[in-house]
């Protein structure tokens, strides 16, 4: 079945099954192929009560995971983190990770040249079923394979499609931002693809850019925002899940 085939054949079954904040995101996307992939995505959570399986892509700290593994651990967030994949094997987030108890793997571009790398990480993805891919600070571009489409999301510290891109990465956007001049920054969470920073925004959350702002402080600031957004984002999609059709 073709992506436009499958928008039309299932938008009347969304319209019945589907939360309408969570309906009028997908059918907000103005490129039909975006609406498709979000679609197939929804309909790939179609599980039966059980926590949805996260995969977390991290090359730094893994605050942007760990805060997600906090918040299941609260009771907030229906999920589990299945894996952990970083980029280095230097990252604090392996460490970090791992004394959470998250199975923690690393997958380096020296071990793994050329497109090793790309299919490295979608069979460790594959191997621990995960269903959502979140990333929190992953540096290195990760060519996502057919089956994954419309299931990798991203947050990037600033208001997209401004400060995004390649290059544009931690204090990178927010000194950019303060040369700027900007009056307001923010972060994105959003569906990821092939390029950098890019692809349809699920919700952004704003702060001001105050006087004197230093990197650090407007960096702060903007963190704190981004621990609230990332969690708002996959509780979206989690409630979005729908129950299978049953034969009659």
């Amino acid at each position: 079945m073709g992506a436009c085939t499958t928008v039309v054949a299932t938008t009347a079954l969304l319209r019945k099954t589907v939360p309408p904040g969570a309906l009028r995101l997908v059918l907000s996307f103005a490129n039909r192929w975006w609406r498709a992939f979000a679609i197939a995505a929804i309909l790939r959570l179609m599980t039966r009560g059980e926590p949805l399986r996260i995969g977390g892509l991290v090359s730094g700290g893994g605050r942007t995971i760990l805060n997600l593994h906090e918040c299941i651990t609260r009771g907030e967030l229906d999920a589990r983190v299945a894996v952990v994949i970083s980029s280095r094997a230097s990252a604090g987030a392996v460490a970090r990770c791992r004394d959470a108890g998250l199975p923690v793997e690393v997958v380096e571009r020296s071990a793994h040249p050329g497109p090793e790398f790309h299919a490295r990480i979608a069979e460790l993805l594959r191997a621990a079923r995960v269903e959502l891919v979140c990333m929190g600070g992953f540096l290195s571009r990760w060519e996502i394979p057919s089956d994954f489409a419309g299931r990798v999301i991203n947050i990037h510290p600033a208001l997209l499609p401004k400060f995004g891109g390649k290059g544009y990465y931690g204090d990178h956007v927010h000194r950019a931002v303060l040369d700027a001049g900007e009056a307001e920054s923010g972060c994105t969470v959003h569906f990821a693809d092939d390029q950098y920073d890019h692809g349809p925004t699920i919700l952004q959350r704003r702060v001001p850019v105050l006087p004197g702002d230093t990197v650090d402080a407007l960096a702060h600031r903007v963190f704190e925002q981004e621990i609230v957004a990332y969690p708002e984002a996959v509780r979206m999609l989690i409630e979005s899940r729908v129950n299978a059709p049953t034969r009659s």
